[in-house]
C-alpha cells in the first residue's frame, strides 16, 4: 500500500548561485569565438562513438511508444523566444543533438533530455555563448559549469559531451526529478539565482526532442481529475501496456517494501512506477499522484495496463492508499503489504474502497 505524500527532497548539488544569460543582441557576433577546429574535431569523436541522433529514437517496447509524460505546464514561452528547432543557427541544433545523443547513450529517459536542452539553452544559448571565455566568474561551456566548484577542469567543462554526462549524472542524482517541473529539476542541478529562468525554453527543448529524435510528446500535461470525466480515453501507444505488463509480471515473488522502488523490492506505486518506466512513460512516485497522470475511464471498461486504485473514501482521489495494475481478464499485478510477494491476484470491479475510475497512464482525453 501507498499512503504517504510527497517527501521533500534533500539532495543539494554543489554549484554556482548566478543570474541566467540573456539573449544579446549580438550574440551571434559572440558565436564567432568557438574555435571551429576545435567544434569539428569534438563533433567527429561525438560521431565516433554513435552518440549523435540519426534517425528515429522510439523509447519502450519493440513496438514503441512516444516517451509521454506527465507535465505540469509551467513552460509557457514568453517574449521572443524561439519555440521550433528551424529557429536555431547550425551550431545550436548541433550542440542540442550531442545533448540528446548523449542522454540517449546514458539511458536516460526523454524528460532528462528536455531538462538539459532546457538548461543549456538557458546557460550557453545552446553552445554558442561563454563556451572558451567566461561570462559570469569562472563559468564555462554548455551549461556554464565552474570548475572552482567542483565541476571538472577547464578543460573537462568545455567539452560538450562531458558536460552534458555530467549535468545528467547530478540529474539522475536528484529524488522525484522525473516527477518536477522542468524548471525546478534544472534549478536543483544549477543553483541558479533565477531559478523560474528555465521554463521560458520548454517548448523549445520538446522540439528539438521531436525534431532531432523523433520523439514526440515528452512533456505533456496532465488532464486533472475532476477534468477528465469517465472517459473516453485514447489508447495507449502500441506496444506499451505489454511492456509494462511483462516487466511488473516478472517480478513476482519479489518481497513487498514500503517506499521501495526496485530492483530487488517494490511497494505498489514502486512497481507502477518502475512498469511504466519501461514503456517509456514516466509516472509521478505516489498512488494519489500516479492516478492524475491520465485519462481516466470507469473501472468496468479497464483494459490492460489501465491502473486501478483503491481510497478510504472512493468518492475523494487524495483519500488514496492503493495501486495495481490490470491484467484483464479479471487478473491484477498486486503489491500489497509487508509479507505478502508480488503477485497476480483476482479482482473484481465492485470491491470495496475501490476507485470508480481507472487511469490509462500518459493518455489525455478525446472528444467524445
Amino acid at each position: 500500500m501507498d499512503s504517504r505524500g510527497s517527501a521533500p527532497h534533500s539532495f543539494v548539488p554543489f554549484h554556482q548561485a548566478r543570474g541566467p544569460l540573456g539573449l544579446p543582441p549580438g550574440f551571434r557576433i559572440l558565436r564567432l569565438l568557438l574555435p571551429v577546429a576545435a567544434l569539428a574535431g569534438f563533433l567527429v569523436v561525438v560521431m565516433a562513438a554513435g552518440l549523435l541522433v540519426v534517425g528515429q529514437f522510439v523509447p519502450g517496447g519493440e513496438d514503441g511508444s512516444d516517451g509521454s509524460t506527465c507535465e505540469a505546464g509551467t513552460g509557457a514561452p514568453t517574449g521572443d523566444v524561439p519555440q521550433t528547432s528551424a529557429e536555431l543557427d547550425e551550431v545550436q541544433r548541433r550542440t542540442a543533438a550531442t545533448i540528446i545523443g548523449v542522454a540517449k547513450g546514458m539511458a536516460v529517459p526523454p524528460r532528462g533530455w528536455v531538462v538539459a536542452l532546457a538548461t543549456a539553452m538557458q546557460e550557453s544559448q545552446m553552445g554558442t555563448v561563454g563556451m572558451d571565455v567566461a561570462v559570469d566568474h569562472d563559468s564555462l561551456g554548455v551549461f556554464q559549469q565552474r570548475p572552482s566548484q567542483g565541476w571538472g577542469t577547464p578543460e573537462q567543462v568545455r567539452d560538450p559531451v562531458y558536460a552534458t554526462k555530467t549535468f545528467l549524472d547530478r540529474l539522475l542524482q536528484v529524488p522525484g526529478w522525473e516527477t518536477m517541473p522542468v524548471t525546478e529539476a534544472a534549478q536543483i542541478v544549477q543553483r541558479s539565482a533565477f531559478p523560474n529562468a528555465y521554463a521560458k525554453w520548454e517548448t523549445l527543448a520538446n522540439s528539438l526532442v521531436a525534431d532531432l529524435a523523433g520523439v514526440t510528446g515528452a512533456i505533456r500535461e496532465c488532464v486533472p481529475a475532476d477534468e477528465a470525466g469517465p472517459g473516453p480515453a485514447e489508447a495507449l501507444p502500441p506496444g506499451v501496456a505489454r511492456t509494462a505488463i511483462e516487466f511488473a509480471t516478472a517480478e513476482t515473488g519479489k518481497p513487498y517494501v514500503w517506499g521501495a522502488t526496485g530492483p530487488s523490492s517494490y511497494d505498489c506505486s514502486g512497481l507502477m512506477l518502475r512498469a511504466y518506466e519501461r514503456a517509456g512513460i514516466v509516472l509521478p512516485r505516489v498512488s494519489r499522484d500516479q492516478y492524475k497522470a491520465g485519462a481516466h475511464v470507469p473501472v468496468e471498461q479497464a483494459q490492460p495496463g489501465d491502473l486501478l486504485f483503491w481510497a478510504y473514501d472512493e468518492s475523494d482521489p487524495e483519500t488514496i492508499h492503493h495501486v495495481g495494475l490490470y491484467l484483464g481478464n479479471g487478473q491484477m499485478m498486486n503489491a500489497s503489504q509487508t509479507g505478502v510477494p508480488l503477485g497476480t491476484r483476482a479482482v473484481s470491479f465492485d470491491e470495496a474502497e475501490l476507485v470508480r475510475l481507472a487511469t490509462r497512464p500518459g493518455t489525455g482525453t478525446t472528444p467524445g
